[in-house]
């Protein structure tokens, strides 16, 4: 198996690391968090360092994977992509076997997809991206970077969601329905127009509140 790092102590990370133990690809040498974190461990794997510390990781552990999770905003991840990929680092693609991924479905570095994720045929999604748990994906769907299509949210056909974005536990998108940037779909919500503004949005019918 191959050695990867996770970079990101929090609930997300858990997940991350049940995810990564079912592929049976990776071992897991330990995860990358505060200060005054480190020594303490997660599911038993110990926090070895912090941020600072990835040109030094590098040279002995090449793959990363982001394990802070994301809601409001995806800068905290994305700063970390950055940093990682300027000290040399690998972030790949991480797929859980109980997802299902299309042979014609392509899934950029850094992305991660969950257990009982689908993710259909010409689906394209960005780098740094979470597809959480039961997410589906349908055919020719295109998401941004860093954006996180969260547990049983359904984007249905030819959906375009823009980067840096956050779609909400059980919300729907309608089918060739456009996403904007940064924005905050809150759970349950059903997108059935384009939305052309950054911004939180909730509801049936859909508003934006901030």
């Amino acid at each position: 198996m191959k050695p990867i790092i996770l970079i990101g102590g929090g609930g997300h990370c858990i997940s991350c690391i049940d995810v990564i133990e079912s592929t049976k690809e990776y071992k897991i040498i330990g995860i990358i968090d505060l200060p005054e974190k480190v020594g303490e461990k997660i599911l038993n794997y110990e926090i070895i360092g912090t941020d600072n510390d990835l040109p030094e990781f590098v040279e002995e552990c090449p793959d990363f994977l982001i394990t802070v999770g994301q809601i409001t905003s995806s800068s905290i991840r994305e700063k970390i992509f950055y940093q990682v990929k300027k000290a040399g680092g690998n972030l790949p693609v991480i797929v859980s076997p109980f997802a299902y991924i299309s042979e014609h479905a392509i899934i950029t570095e850094g992305t991660i997809v969950m257990h009982q994720a689908l993710v259909n045929t010409q689906a394209k999604i960005g780098q740094g991206c979470i597809i959480n748990t039961k997410a589906l994906i349908e055919h020719q769907s295109h998401i941004g970077d860093f954006t996180h299509v969260s547990t049983s949210a359904t984007l249905n056909g030819q959906v375009k969601i823009g980067n840096n974005c956050f779609i909400g536990s059980n919300s729907v998108v309608g089918n060739n329905s456009e996403i904007t940037d940064n924005c905050v779909i809150s759970a349950g919500t059903q997108v059935l127009k384009n939305i052309d503004l950054p911004g939180v949005y909730v509801g049936n019918p859909l508003k934006k509140i901030r």
